[in-house]
């Protein structure tokens, strides 16, 4: 047994060292809004050439899909378009491939147009989801298991159907929700129908909430509209003011939704925002403020010693689901058992959107990167590979 004088000899040594460590230790970054700081690769542990190659090879690797956005998603999802009408909210031209590379809180790599206001397609669903964990932190939502029903008012039919009822805001953040039903003019089984023709597509397998994973923007729209009765404001500006503001985003974004997506509430018209660019709309931002965007989730929702999103919320939002487990909740793309980027470490996370638009966050490297427009299929591992090659320290 050690001498009491000289156990508090070691314990006293313990503290010093550690408060030693905190000292040495440098806090992190935060970019003020208008500016963030650049650094060479070489100063935050990169290896230069390795990540100029990665670079290169984004740039040589645009999709080549068409960049007037109406034609590359009549393109991409036109088969059932002709079934139940077209487009019905913004879009436009898109500019060719751009990005950011950010280590340590630092602009170490820039190239393409990173200023020009694009649709972000499915990246919307990721702050869709955002804000309804702040309804969630700020007690709106007692609980994600909670059947979204018994937060309706009444009027709303959305889930007084026996199919729909039972549906809770994890089975809709998750993507298994199963809900059926029309929302704008779109039947559930409009996005990706399932079947070999047009007569088929109605008649989709049903599943029990939280029992199948479908990709599906109808139903991701029906979130956001709940969301918006949960709120009674529309999402736009909780966005704006609980998140982008404090992180310093600009005041160019925008999130729209669709021609018929407006609704009354309290006496005021407000338009419910749709939670993808599938049929047009969504979030319209350049690769600076996705950038900002994906540092905050970066530091654990944490900005400058303001804690905004809650760090709970995080860990269920990064938590694989029962029916996928390469997805937590939307747009939480995960890469479980690295199966989805094996050249990444597998707590790597992207938000992503058709075109490709992607948002890469690595603890592990201390890493957020934007890429815009980047090929589909192996040319984002290939890439994000490339990147994650140039750290050396």
């Amino acid at each position: 047994m050690l001498p009491t004088r000289r156990l508090l000899c070691t314990a006293s040594l313990s503290l010093a060292l550690v408060a030693t460590a905190a000292a040495a230790a440098p806090a992190a970054y935060f970019p003020p809004r208008g500016d963030w700081a650049r650094a060479d690769p070489a100063a935050v542990g990169l290896d230069a050439a390795r990540l100029a190659e990665a670079v290169a090879y984004a740039q040589a690797h645009e999709n080549p899909a068409p960049r007037d956005q109406a034609l590359a998603l009549a393109q991409t999802f036109g088969k059932a378009e002709p079934y139940f009408g077209g487009q019905i909210g913004p879009t436009r031209e898109r500019a060719a491939v751009n990005g950011l590379v950010i280590r340590r809180g630092k602009v170490v790599a820039e190239w393409g147009d990173t200023r020009r206001v694009d649709m972000s397609h499915s990246i919307t669903k990721t702050f869709l989801s955002t804000v309804v964990g702040l309804a969630w932190q700020q007690g709106l939502i007692r609980s994600t298991d909670d059947r979204v029903a018994d937060a309706m008012p009444p009027g709303v039919d959305l889930f007084t159907s026996p199919k729909n009822a039972p549906i809770t805001w994890e089975h809709l953040l998750r993507q298994t929700s199963d809900w059926q039903g029309t929302l704008w003019g779109k039947p559930d089984w409009a996005d990706r129908p399932v079947g070999k023709t047009p007569e088929d597509w109605p008649n989709r397998p049903v599943y029990e909430p939280g029992a199948h994973y479908k990709y599906n923007d109808v139903r991701v729209n029906v979130l956001a509209l709940a969301a918006l009765q949960v709120w009674r404001r529309p999402l736009p500006e909780v966005l704006r003011e609980q998140v982008m503001d404090p992180i310093g985003a600009s005041s160019r974004w925008r999130w729209h939704g669709y021609d018929n997506s407006w609704v009354e509430l309290d006496g005021q018209r407000m338009q419910s925002v749709s939670g993808g660019g599938h049929w047009g709309g969504g979030m319209f931002i350049d690769a600076w403020d996705l950038a900002r965007f994906g540092y905050l989730h970066l530091r654990d929702g944490q900005w400058a010693g303001r804690q905004i999103l809650s760090p709970d919320w995080l860990a269920k939002a990064r938590t694989p689901g029962p029916a996928n487990a390469e997805y937590g909740y939307c747009n939480w793309f995960l890469n479980t058992g690295r199966k989805a980027l094996p050249s990444t470490p597998e707590r790597s996370v992207t938000f992503r959107g058709n075109g490709q638009n992607i948002l890469y966050i690595d603890p592990d490297n201390d890493l957020v990167v934007v890429v815009r427009w980047i090929d589909n299929g192996p040319a984002l591992d290939a890439f994000l590979g490339k990147v994650v090659a140039a750290v050396k320290s």
